[in-house]
């Protein structure tokens, strides 16, 4: 699959455990770490502390900004913006992720590349039971699963405060793109129980 924010696909040829931390105590509320099947580090995600909007940069593990997160405000299907590196500009937009509904008994989010304006039919899909940490990453409406989350219970990660759940990510996704996707899909739900 190619990445959809323009750099070089950041994807393994073949399927790949990749464990996404979440602190559950920051003041941004919106710190993550993403590791590989080794537990080195891959991703991180800082979190702005204050902010109009509730923004979130990717970064790889050297620092380097790959990705920038925006929700967008008053948005009915808390609608979120995806830019490339450190950008918010409209020209740098990659894709936006919505509810497919307003009201939601089980997960369900619509992934619309950039190109996609009408956004008549989603590029990409995600559904599942968020609270479970149980979701599947789609292409389209179609049934072909490109990603999956599973929560993963530990007693280190229940005294450290701290919420895992493993990613696999199939070969040839962009796991860069997997990981936006994730950290959305979080915020999103940390949202609903926030108000």
């Amino acid at each position: 699959m190619a990445a959809p924010y323009g750099a070089p696909p950041q994807a393994l040829a073949a399927p790949a455990p990749v464990a996404v931390v979440k602190k559950a105590i920051s003041l941004s509320g919106g710190d993550f770490v993403v590791t590989d099947a080794n537990g080195a580090e891959m991703l991180r995600v800082k979190g702005a502390v204050f902010s109009m909007h509730d923004r979130r940069v990717l970064r790889d593990a050297a620092g380097r900004p790959l990705v920038s997160m925006r929700e967008k405000v008053f948005s009915m299907h808390n609608r979120w913006e995806v830019f490339r590196g450190d950008s918010t500009n409209a020209s740098d937009l990659l894709f936006t992720v919505k509810k497919a509904s307003v009201f939601q008994l089980k997960t369900e989010l619509d992934v619309f590349l950039a190109g996609n304006t009408a956004q008549q039919a989603c590029d990409f899909k995600i559904r599942g039971s968020y609270f479970e940490r149980s979701c599947a990453f789609y292409l389209g409406d179609s049934n072909t699963m490109i990603a999956q989350t599973n929560r993963k219970y530990t007693v280190t990660n229940v005294l450290l405060e701290k919420d895992t759940f493993v990613v696999n990510v199939f070969p040839h996704v962009d796991y860069v793109f997997i990981a936006a996707l994730v950290v959305i899909l979080d915020e999103i739900h940390r949202e609903r129980f926030d108000d």
